[in-house]
């Protein structure tokens, strides 16, 4: 484990601490070997870091900030939910971004890389993955970015 949170702090993101929200899901689910994790904002504990709309009140580089913090959400929920064991990841599947875009912004990928490159840098070749990246009219609490993903698991 101290390896994961070693690579994921080389990229410039602390261990994440967070609590499972009071929502009426859960932020992953697992059937049988396959572990859906629910999409992930920009947050650090309790706190929502980034909120805004990217071309507008968000830029490029504070958009990949965020799509970064929200892959590393998403490791975090990932390790809860195999007891700590980030081996028992035997490849991330699919990864999605969406980002809260103004009209006219159009570098979703470029956003979307943030994200993917943290999954790759933790991962190795088990994080190489399917993605979309896609522009929203909006997203929960006026956050620039979430990121949702599917993982194969043992």
């Amino acid at each position: 484990m101290t390896s994961y949170r070693t690579t994921l702090e080389a990229c410039g993101i602390a261990w994440p601490e967070l609590s499972r929200p009071n929502l009426p899901f859960a932020p992953t689910k697992r059937i049988g070997d396959i572990l859906y994790v629910s999409g992930q904002i920009p947050e650090a504990l309790s706190d929502i870091v980034f909120t805004g709309k990217v071309g507008a009140e968000i830029d490029v580089e504070t958009a990949l900030k965020s799509a970064k913090l929200c892959a590393a959400n998403v490791i975090y929920w990932v390790d809860q939910a195999l007891d700590g064991d980030l081996d028992r990841v035997i490849q991330l599947a699919k990864l999605t971004i969406f980002i809260n875009a103004a009209p006219g912004f159009a570098a979703f990928s470029q956003i979307g890389n943030g994200a993917s490159e943290v999954m790759n840098a933790v991962f190795g070749e088990r994080g190489e993955h399917a993605r979309s990246a896609v522009g929203m009219a909006g997203l929960p609490a006026n956050v620039p970015v979430e990121v949702e993903a599917v993982f194969h698991v043992r």
